[in-house]
């Protein structure tokens, strides 16, 4: 586990210290995704357990609370994340207690945060801290905490034990519980600058680092992850669908895509649109400069109105597109919902 920061959050960082003095106690850092917030909460929460923090509030790195934090094994900090995020570091178990191994082998990883593992704090906050410190608790990614496990973290919120810090991380406020907005300090991290961004792609030998950036929105961390993860094959195969909309197509491509995550495709969608309204009104485009010809023939073809009814549209999608009835059908259904607006 590294609790370093990245390049483009050291201003951040500056700005974060100035809550030292009278700290909240929850901090909601909230941007884009692929930007680091995890890595910033966690480097804040190893500073604030650290023994000898160094006068920029960065840990030292070299006392015992930073050596048990890098194994995960400080006593006084949990991190809280859905299962399907837990790829075994060594962090200790947010599952229900009692679970049997044979029933782990056989669900699928919940992409939830479920009740039992905000239950699981009561117990972790009724215990006495180590050397009367702090106790930190980093909960990730708080959009997708469901009803009960929310409610549940929103009455620990309300009367939190003292000496305990709450830092919670989100890519979408709007998908929050207003009440837990209310009792948390909301934390802006903004995205790097394409300058910045691209210097770290470069320094992580990452071909073609200006074209990954652009397609992931100018996130980094999206961008080195989807480079590594070369998934520009399938992504090309759904982009040349939308150069080209039609009913055939749509329905040869539903077929060709119906394994790949839902979520993604709603996403390549929600891009290739915006850029259709960038170059119809202003002639540029943001994310898929690649696609330039077919953007711009696109862009003569559409109706302003139309394509902004078919973003709204595929913006509701959005919604819905983590747990489709029928993967298949729904992109279908959004394929051929596409193709017509340029009919």
């Amino acid at each position: 586990m590294s609790a370093s920061l990245y390049p483009w959050q050291e201003s951040s960082w500056q700005q974060l210290q100035q809550l030292r003095e009278r700290l909240p106690h929850a901090i909601l850092f909230h941007g884009a995704e692929g930007i680091g917030k995890t890595a910033f909460a966690d480097a804040f929460a190893q500073s604030l357990l650290c023994e000898t923090p160094a006068a920029d509030g960065h840990a030292c790195g070299t006392c015992d609370a930073c050596g048990w934090f890098t194994q995960y094994s400080h006593p006084d900090y949990r991190r809280v994340r859905p299962e399907i995020l837990d790829d075994g570091e060594g962090a200790e178990s947010e599952e229900a207690e009692g679970e049997s191994k044979k029933a782990k082998a056989t669900k699928a990883p919940s992409k939830e945060i479920k009740i039992d593992q905000i239950r699981a704090l009561a117990d972790f906050m009724n215990i006495s801290t180590h050397r009367s410190g702090m106790r930190v608790i980093v909960l990730y990614p708080a959009e997708v905490l469901n009803t009960a496990a929310a409610n549940s973290l929103l009455k620990m919120l309300e009367e939190p034990p003292p000496q305990t810090m709450f830092l919670l991380v989100s890519n979408s406020l709007d998908r929050l519980l207003p009440t837990i907005l209310s009792r948390c300090r909301k934390f802006a991290l903004a995205m790097p600058s394409k300058e910045e961004a691209l210097q770290w792609l470069k320094t992580q030998q990452v071909s073609d680092a200006d074209g990954w950036l652009a397609e992931q929105g100018g996130a980094p961390l999206a961008a080195f992850e989807a480079s590594q993860a070369g998934a520009r094959e399938t992504m090309d195969d759904f982009l040349r669908q939308l150069a080209q909309p039609g009913v055939d197509g749509a329905l040869k491509a539903a077929d060709r895509l119906q394994k790949t995550p839902v979520p993604e495709l709603v996403a390549w969608l929600q891009r290739w649109l915006y850029d259709v309204l960038s170059v119809k009104l202003s002639g540029t485009i943001r994310y898929y400069p690649r696609y330039k010809k077919e953007l711009d023939a696109l862009a003569q073809r559409v109706d302003t109105g139309a394509l902004l009814q078919e973003i709204k549209a595929v913006n509701d999608r959005r919604a819905i597109a983590e747990h489709p009835l029928a993967p298949k059908l729904f992109i279908e259904d959004m394929l051929l919902e596409y193709s017509t607006i340029f009919s």
